[in-house]
């Protein structure tokens, strides 16, 4: 797995994160660079961590489901992808809200969440051999980055992003996903 599909899995892993701190930013009346800061950091940090585990768990089972570990890619990374475009069409998370106090234990119940699918990608490079610190290291950077826009654009421009961010960053996890698959069954080489 090269640095291009690494980082396109981090944009992707980044959505739910990004929808979160566009949410923040929209409570804050004016911008908070510390507390944007402290949300990109914990957000970061998770989806930075949770790949590592899955990692961890992946190569432990790696021996018995090798064969099928391009199968294993494929249907993780379409059912994580697919959730995320159905969560787009769901009626109830629009009536989610978050509080608009900083809580530090709010934030970590939320990067736990956000970064639930990071854990399944993380099963999946353990599957496809690919180097996991140069990838957590990505989704680490990558998700600090888009959240910390993420609280600035929300401050800016309020939550009407939110559903089409996440709705790419579903199609973009599908999208490799496929070509996974498409690679190991030969119909393409790249």
């Amino acid at each position: 797995m090269g640095v291009t599909e690494v980082f396109l899995i981090a944009v992707s892993l980044a959505m739910d994160a990004f929808a979160v701190s566009l949410c923040r930013g929209l409570c804050m009346r004016k911008i908070n660079y510390k507390h944007a800061f402290i949300i990109a950091g914990l957000f970061g940090l998770f989806q930075a961590a949770m790949p590592i585990l899955g990692w961890l768990l992946g190569r432990q089972f790696e021996q018995y489901i090798d064969q099928f570990a391009h199968w294993v890619a494929f249907a993780l990374l379409l059912i994580i992808g697919g959730k995320m475009i159905a969560d787009v069409f769901d009626k109830n998370e629009d009536k989610k809200e978050l509080s608009c106090q900083l809580n530090v234990k709010e934030l970590l119940v939320m990067a736990v969440a956000t970064s639930i699918d990071a854990l399944a990608v993380g099963f999946t490079f353990a599957f496809l051999g690919a180097s996991i610190w140069m990838s957590v290291s990505i989704i680490g950077a990558v998700t600090f980055a888009i959240c910390f826009l993420g609280v600035i654009i929300g401050n800016k421009f309020g939550a009407k992003f939110k559903k089409k961010a996440q709705f790419a960053g579903g199609l973009v996890l599908v999208f490799i996903g496929i070509k996974i698959l498409l690679q190991h069954l030969g119909v393409i080489n790249f």
